[in-house]
């Protein structure tokens, strides 16, 4: 039988100790200490998603940070020190994948076409490492800055054949279908998703009340910044806060008296999830997502990107500190794609300037919501005196900026997004190519035990099996029992787009059932092109 090269790592993991961290000096004392006892310890597994966050975002908040606080030029960010490789991010369908398949492609380790959550390119659901994990025993968990029914932690709960799908998505994470309660504590956003259509700022287009389902289901459910507060680490699970109607704020707008940040919603969860395996067979599995890195790299906003990216360095900085503290847990992190084309340095001047984004007060999200609702006759003077001088903190006001960001607002949000952004990036010397994906490498980070092998670059598919193999889970077995889940939400037309790729199973010059296709297709189902004469196991 052939072997991957993360299912030989996967019995590296299984017959070594706790990998040594940097912060442990005397390894060789660490490794004399083994015992068949510290073999069989439980795990712990964090996955951490940087949606959209690509290597230019990471060098544009780390040159912010060395020059707005005057750190030396070797100087590293939280990521910096964990950087191990690189992942690629096409989908079955597409060079440039979306959130939903390249979430799915974490969570079931294959590929599947752009828009689809937990289903294959046929349509049918995969079973997913979060719910293998806790078929298995282990407590699972997701926490994230987007509403909850977004792609990303939707790919790891749930099954429908399109994204948008997000009242099905909403019933199947708390419970309705046919596995069963499944996530033990939900953090996020996106309440208006479990509301009935009878009710104030509810997105569904029924009358179902999940929020009163996942009561039901035996779910803690509350809504507030206070609840949060109060959520002790003995805390009951299944659990699940929702504390905005869409989406979380950007770090940039967010009121701290009402929305909790990543971080404190990483730290409590973390809190919770080890008191309640203290005394379980198996650890916990969670998956944490910066969401909305992503959404203003959409925006193209430098400001509110640079910002999300600092709080999600908080919040590696502290996952670090937990998995220094127990040191059976392994944390690995990744992004799905790149968003923007950001690039730093435009047009032929060999420079850029962080000092641009240090001023910036609030989103262009915000700052658009605002000006819409500005009567139309009024828009000229309040871009000219509020939103660029206070708001971007640009002094030198031009009719032209002026001009652009009322037409803009003209033609609606997106439009309007896009214009304040290029403000602020034009004197900065940001430049975007796209309002969408990229279908660059990303970033690969790894910490804690069992993560040395995980060096250089690999497929996306690499990341979800080494997560599968990591909680020694099968994810076989789950597939079978989702066999009859319900994957289109009633009402709901969609369509799915043509590919835009020429799959492995298509190539022209190798017909399907030959000699010469077999290995050709040997060659290119391998994930890491140094292994590949090896074989590997699918």
């Amino acid at each position: 039988m052939k072997v991957s090269v993360l299912s030989a790592l996967a019995l590296v993991i299984a017959s070594a100790c706790a990998a040594p961290q940097p912060e442990v000096k005397d390894t060789a004392a660490s490794s004399s200490k083994c015992s068949s006892k510290s073999l069989a310890r439980k795990r712990n597994l964090i996955m951490m998603v940087s949606d959209g966050f690509g290597i230019a975002s990471e060098t544009m908040a780390r040159d912010y940070v060395q020059q707005m606080e005057g750190k030396p030029y070797e100087w590293l960010s939280a990521l910096d020190e964990l950087l191990v490789g690189t992942s690629r991010t096409k989908s079955s369908d597409s060079l440039v994948t979306d959130s939903a398949a390249g979430a799915t492609v974490f969570s079931c380790g294959k590929k599947s076409y752009n828009g689809a959550i937990g289903v294959t390119p046929d349509e049918k659901p995969c079973g997913t490492v979060l719910e293998a994990a806790k078929l298995k025993g282990y407590t699972t968990a997701l926490v994230s800055t987007s509403r909850i029914t977004h792609a990303t932690p939707a790919s790891f709960a749930a099954h429908v054949v399109h994204r948008d799908m997000e009242g099905l998505i909403a019933q199947q994470l708390i419970g309705n279908n046919t596995i069963g309660n499944k996530v033990d504590l939900i953090l996020g956003g996106g309440s208006c998703h479990f509301l009935p259509n009878t009710t104030k700022g509810s997105c569904r287009t029924d009358d179902l009340d999940v929020w009163a389902l996942a009561k039901n289901n035996g779910y803690s459910a509350f809504e507030s910044r206070a609840a949060f507060d109060a959520l002790k680490p003995k805390t009951k699970l299944p659990t699940i806060g929702l504390f905005t109607s869409s989406h979380m704020s950007y770090e940039i707008d967010r009121n701290p008296a009402l929305e909790p940040s990543l971080a404190e919603m990483t730290v409590k969860a973390l809190e919770i999830l080890s008191e309640n395996t203290k005394h379980s067979d198996q650890g916990f599995f969670i998956m944490i997502e910066g969401a909305r890195i992503d959404h203003a790299g959409h925006d193209n906003d430098p400001a509110a990107h640079l910002r999300d990216i600092v709080q999600y360095w908080e919040t590696v900085a502290a996952v670090r500190r937990f998995v220094n503290k127990n040191r059976d847990t392994a944390m690995i992190g990744t992004s799905d794609h790149e968003t923007g084309g950001l690039s730093l340095g435009m047009e032929h001047d060999y420079v850029w300037y962080p000092k641009y984004l240090k001023p910036v007060k609030k989103s262009s999200e915000v700052i658009c919501r605002e000006l819409a609702k500005v009567a139309i006759d009024e828009r000229e003077s309040f871009v000219r005196k509020t939103v660029i001088p206070s708001y971007l903190g640009v002094s030198n006001v031009t009719d032209a900026d002026v001009a652009s960001v009322v037409r803009a607002a003209a033609s609606g949000s997106t439009k309007c997004k896009l214009a304040v952004g290029l403000i602020v990036s034009r004197l900065a010397h940001i430049s975007w190519s796209t309002d969408g994906h990229s279908a660059v490498d990303v970033g690969l980070y790894a910490y804690g035990r069992g993560t040395e092998k995980l060096r250089g670059n690999y497929e996306n598919t690499q990341v979800g099996e080494f997560l599968r193999d990591y909680l020694q889970v099968d994810l076989a077995p789950v597939t079978k029992r989702l066999s009859n889940q319900l994957t289109e939400q009633p009402g709901f037309e969609w369509a799915r787009e043509p590919p835009s790729i020429v799959t492995r199973r298509s190539a022209d010059k190798h017909s399907s059932g030959s000699a010469a296709a077999a290995a050709y297709h040997a060659k290119l189902d391998s994930y890491h092109p140094l292994h590949y004469q090896g074989g590997h196991s699918h």
